[in-house]
């Protein structure tokens, strides 16, 4: 037998290692990270097809209901509303005044203010003294009218006496018929010159009571602008102002709709600013004109006098402007779009259908629908604007209350 001896020895390719062995552990190793990678893969797939099913599941069960067909409909909440009694309330603000509100100034010839017997605040009755005016001249001139009021009576009894004798003597020829004539006319003349004097004394002691500054009628003194020692006349303008009987009143600004809406008589509640306190008025006057500027009206509510209702102060105003008997539904209910306002209604076959209604006021409650409905259709409460028009729905009664 040949023997024949092999070169076992294996060349190796560039740059290796030739003196390194191959480990059979190094292999076990990469294995066992491998199934590890896989085993986490499986587990993390398995984990999202479980949420996917939750949420599927629980996203379908409140809003999904199957009906005969095996289709899902939308569940929603409906409302029969029926018809109530609204009453008709319009918000209004404006300013606090008196109702009739008197200036009070001088009217005779003026002087020097001697005393003011009021100040604001006070409540005075009518022909009241407000304030004396300085008299020393005109008591003076009284004094002078008086004395010849004195002369001319003087002069009055002499010339009746002289005709009283003169008619004695006519009959016996001593005196003429002229002479008569003459000393009748001096005796009618004496009598006018008195009267003539007491009229000139009348009129002094007129113009001295002038003097006085009088209420025109009982009040309230809002206003003092007057103080002794001050020269007045009647070009002074006012020197105080007067609410007459108290009297207060809101001038309401209002809406030209809203104007239309009121009249005189009509009853509301005054709570002024800054007030805790609610007053009852009733509207007295309706301005026959809107501001062309502002396109308001105003409305004059009269109210009684109360320490909080302060002329020139701030007011809210609520005026009641009659009622009417008409469905009130939630705003969630009522949609809008070019078309104009609807609602939706669930027919007998259970499709939300869609319904133009007509809105009126708004209440603290809903909103008044003034024509469209009856009251006793079945009403989208909530979600309307995801429905359209002939859509199947499941329909849930909304609880009292809700």
């Amino acid at each position: 037998m040949i023997a024949m001896n092999y070169d076992t020895k294996i060349d190796m390719a560039d740059g290796a290692d030739p003196d390194a062995d191959a480990n059979p552990l190094d292999y076990q190793g990469e294995d066992e990270r491998r199934s590890n990678r896989r085993m986490w893969l499986f587990a993390g797939l398995a984990m999202l097809v479980l949420v996917a099913l939750w949420y599927l599941a629980h996203r379908e069960e409140p809003t999904k209901i199957g009906n005969k067909e095996g289709a899902q409909v939308p569940l929603v909440t409906v409302i029969a509303p029926g018809s109530a009694t609204v009453l008709g309330r319009i918000s209004a603000t404006g300013t606090l005044a008196a109702r009739r509100e008197l200036p009070v100034g001088s009217v005779g010839e003026g002087g020097l203010v001697e005393r003011v017997l009021v100040d604001a605040g006070d409540w005075v009755r009518a022909g009241q003294v407000l304030a004396i005016i300085d008299r020393s001249v005109q008591s003076q001139q009284q004094e002078s009218l008086s004395a010849q009021i004195q002369v001319a009576q003087a002069d009055a009894r002499l010339a009746q006496a002289n005709l009283d004798r003169a008619l004695k003597l006519v009959d016996r020829g001593f005196i003429s018929k002229a002479d008569v004539d003459r000393l009748t006319a001096t005796r009618d003349s004496s009598g006018a010159r008195v009267r003539v004097a007491r009229a000139q004394l009348g009129e002094m002691q007129a113009r001295t009571r002038r003097l006085n500054i009088l209420a025109p009628a009982s009040g309230l003194v809002l206003d003092r602008n007057v103080e002794p020692g001050q020269v007045v006349s009647s070009g002074s303008g006012a020197l105080f102002r007067i609410a007459k009987d108290g009297e207060m009143e809101m001038l309401a600004k209002l809406s030209e709709a809203d104007l239309g809406s009121i009249a005189s008589g009509v009853m509301a509640k005054v709570t002024p600013v800054g007030s805790g306190k609610t007053f009852d008025g009733q509207i007295w006057q309706v301005a026959p004109i809107i501001d062309p500027q502002t396109r308001q009206g105003e409305a004059r509510i009269a109210l009684a006098y109360a320490p909080e209702l302060r002329p020139g102060g701030f007011a809210n105003a609520e005026i009641i402007a009659g009622s009417i008997d008409a469905p009130l539904l939630p705003e969630s209910a009522v949609l809008s779009d070019a078309k104009g306002s609807y609602v939706y209604i669930i027919d007998a076959g259970n499709k939300a259908r869609r319904r133009d209604v007509k809105t009126g006021m708004i209440t603290a409650d809903g909103i008044v629908i003034e024509s469209g409905l009856s009251g006793s259709e079945q009403i989208v409460m909530r979600a309307g604007a995801f429905l359209s028009d002939g859509e199947a729905v499941k329909a849930l009664r909304a609880k009292p209350g809700a």
